[in-house]
């Protein structure tokens, strides 16, 4: 005789406790899924207005200030107006009167141009010859002589004889070219027999003396009058 007995959870295969606890879960969460959606909105509770006293502790100075900022409307600072310029009814400086403009250069015609070209102009006869002084120890003319250098003390004392006195020599001497002179000759001197005018011819050779000039032209070879005056100094 075949006997029934119930398997105890234990004893059941792995396998099939494992699809009846799946479908126990699923069971309890579609519950809990279907009991969300069939409720309503939760109401929250009604707020009440707090019956405490609320004390502000800001002190009594800024309250007031702000009181009265509020109370008081807002002000705009009126901009201050600069002040209006009052101009002269006369100019008090009288600007110079206009003067005409001149052109800054002379009109003149082609005449005038060529009169007043330098290179056209001659020298009036007798503008800047030399003078003529006297007559030479063979009749020529003599002129006054024009220093191109005056000679130095040296130059005239290494020829002066001993105790010369004071006085002066007059010699005559023919120009040649390089502002020099030759063939000098004496003339005069002062006082008498002092050897002044003799001096003054051998110290000539060391002369640096200018050609005389006729019409503005130096004539080398022309005599000119030489003088030199002889002064002690220091007794």
């Amino acid at each position: 005789m075949s006997t029934y007995r119930p398997f105890a959870p234990y004893e059941r295969p792995p396998l099939r406790r494992r699809a009846t606890g799946l479908a126990l879960t699923l069971a309890v969460n579609g519950a809990l899924l279907l009991a969300l959606l069939t409720l309503g909105v939760i109401q929250l509770p009604e707020r009440r207005e707090s019956e405490a006293t609320v004390i502000d502790m800001i002190p009594e100075s800024h309250a007031r200030r702000a009181e009265a900022a509020r109370s008081a409307p807002a002000e705009s600072k009126p901009i201050p107006k600069p002040p209006p310029v009052v101009l002269p009814v006369k100019p008090t400086i009288q600007p110079p009167p206009k003067q005409a403009q001149k052109a800054p250069w002379i009109e003149m015609s082609s005449t005038d141009m060529a009169a007043a070209d330098i290179r056209n102009l001659k020298p009036a006869p007798g503008e800047g010859d030399s003078e003529e002084v006297g007559r030479g120890p063979h009749g020529e003319i003599l002129y006054a002589a024009e220093w191109a250098r005056h000679p130095t003390d040296a130059e005239l004392g290494g020829y002066l004889p001993k105790n010369a006195p004071d006085g002066w020599g007059l010699i005559a001497c023919k120009t040649i070219p390089g502002n020099r002179v030759e063939d000098c000759v004496e003339l005069d001197q002062s006082p008498r027999g002092s050897h002044l005018a003799s001096a003054v011819r051998q110290a000539a050779w060391q002369f640096r003396v200018r050609p005389p000039r006729k019409n503005g032209k130096p004539m080398v070879g022309e005599w000119v009058r030489i003088l030199i005056d002889y002064e002690r100094i220091g007794g």
